[in-house]
């Protein structure tokens, strides 16, 4: 008798999201927003839009809570308003933690932060909120 083989293949879908890669500690604010903004993926046919979100880091660089909106300022229908909301807060959570410089992270814990993420057509800005 011949014996039978069974062999199994598997296959697996590995989907690969890209972080940003910082080589060295953020030290300033503004490579911190700069390494959430590199996660910034607003929703495509959008335009003149923003949302500013509030929130802070710990010393480690995560987030103390979930970031809140501020001010939202939308062209569209409450649809296209919650996709662009929901699209900032995604950009937020996807590059936290950061990795924070000793000094930065000495200084950072619990301050509240707002960044604006807007459409293309307009500027971001990050901001100390006191």
């Amino acid at each position: 008798m011949k014996g039978l083989k069974l062999i199994v293949c598997c296959s697996a879908a590995i989907t690969l999201i890209p972080l940003p890669i910082h080589a060295e500690p953020l030290t300033t604010m503004d490579e911190v927003g700069a390494a959430i903004m590199s996660c910034w993926n607003p929703p495509t046919g959008v335009e003149k839009s923003a949302v500013t979100l509030s929130f802070s880091l710990k010393s480690d660089g995560s987030l103390v809570g979930p970031p809140q909106p501020t001010s939202i300022d939308v062209a569209g229908d409450e649809k296209v308003r919650q996709q662009f909301v929901a699209a900032a807060m995604d950009a937020v959570d996807r590059c936290t933690p950061v990795e924070l410089s000793p000094g930065l992270a000495q200084g950072i814990g619990g301050n509240p932060f707002t960044m604006e993420f807007a459409s293309s057509d307009k500027a971001q800005t990050l901001s100390p909120s006191n």
